[in-house]
């Protein structure tokens, strides 16, 4: 039963990867439908963000009150009722308004299952959990694709709302399955609640938190500038560009893969620097200044290996480093601050590009990975010996 059970966590994560990479796929359609500019999508990203961070922040909340498997099933249900309303929509509004169901189970979801897994798992399971997180991201495109190619993007939406009621299903009838670890599943959800300000005030943390929206906000603005830093500045042709700016989230979902191998026997805080080292040896791979622009894309797809173990390795140390009774307050936390870096990050990176240049890409990267590294590593030292 209890493998039987990451099974399903495997499926749920399946489900909350496999909406993420729809929008993207679909936009240049969906853009020209509701006659807006293009870079209208930026609206809709930022209401799922928020609802996202909202429902982040409050998944101790949630938690401690309906339990973590309750949480999941409502939550994958939400995504799936919001996911059949973007097939509905006619206006670009309606898009906007179906975004905030979306962003708020996706958040709930992210927190309260990555602390579970975090807290009754292994540090392979974590990884290969994320690496299921990609698969969901990989499949969805392929069925966009299918959709405008044989009807209209809206039936997209629906076919993955359908899978996505599928899984819900699952997880519903699979909810007695959830009791083999109940009892200490009971003990952490028990007590009060923390809160932000109670996490935050806990030694280690706010370095923690920091050094998470650090490593989102690199990977982040890796996966939307690639292609346009191996266009602009390196004569890559278009489709060549995109191709390898791919890879880089293949490397991250192969790489977890990989990783869920050996996490165990180098330990968390080990996986965290051996990724940070690998990102950064593919980020000097892209600023070589060499003839060949062979170094710079294999620079992308070295560093795509070298984030896969860092987001896992982070919220798999979390209950390790500042307690089980705590982790599901700052796991919480570290999902917003994820969101945040993910969402506002980028865009600053467009303005430097815009007023600067494409080629400040490479050092802004490494600035968040050596930031990362910093912040997380000053997180352990100070949160040594809490437990």
């Amino acid at each position: 039963m209890y493998t039987f059970l990451l099974a399903i966590i495997y499926l749920a994560f399946i489900s909350l990867g496999l909406p993420d990479s729809l929008l993207g796929a679909a936009w240049p359609v969906m853009q020209e439908n509701f006659d807006v500019p293009i870079s209208y999508v930026g609206f809709i990203s930022m209401i799922t963000s928020g609802a996202t961070i909202c429902s982040s922040l409050l998944a101790e909340r949630l938690t401690k009150r309906f339990e973590t498997r309750k949480v999941t099933v409502i939550s994958v249900f939400l995504t799936a009722a919001a996911l059949f309303g973007f097939s509905t929509v006619s206006e670009f509004w309606m898009m906007c308004l179906w975004a905030v169901p979306y962003g708020l189970g996706a958040g709930a979801i992210d927190a309260a299952l990555n602390n579970y897994v975090a807290l009754h798992y292994n540090s392979r399971h974590m990884s290969w959990l994320h690496c299921f997180w990609g698969v969901g991201t990989i499949i969805s495109p392929y069925i966009m694709s299918h959709a405008l190619s044989y009807s209209v993007w809206n039936n997209g939406y629906r076919m993955v709302s359908f899978l996505q009621i599928g899984i819900a299903m699952v997880l519903l009838l699979t909810l007695p399955m959830w009791k083999v670890n109940q009892k200490k599943e009971a003990a952490h959800e028990e007590g009060k609640v923390l809160g932000i300000k109670g996490a935050l005030q806990i030694k280690g943390v706010p370095f923690q938190v920091l050094g998470f929206l650090a490593y989102c906000a690199a990977e982040s603005t890796a996966m939307l500038w690639a292609s346009s830093y191996l266009a602009g500045t390196r004569n890559v042709e278009d489709k060549q560009a995109a191709a390898f700016a791919a890879l880089f989230l293949t490397g991250i979902t192969a790489g977890r893969f990989l990783s869920g191998f050996i996490s165990d026997k180098l330990g968390d805080q080990n996986m965290i620097r051996l990724g940070a080292g690998i990102a950064l040896c593919g980020v000097i791979g892209i600023v070589l200044p060499v003839d060949t622009n062979m170094a710079a894309l294999a620079g992308f797809v070295i560093m795509g290996f070298g984030c896969a173990p860092v987001y896992p390795s982070i919220v798999h140390s979390t209950p390790g480093k500042f307690g089980a009774d705590t982790s599901q307050a700052i796991i919480g936390i570290q999902m917003a601050s994820a969101y945040v870096g993910a969402t506002f990050m980028p865009p600053l990176f467009g303005l430097l590009a815009n007023h600067i240049s494409l080629k400040l890409l490479p050092y802004f990267l490494a600035f968040f990975f050596v930031l990362m590294i910093i912040m997380l590593e000053k997180a352990d030292k100070t949160a040594e010996g809490r437990n």
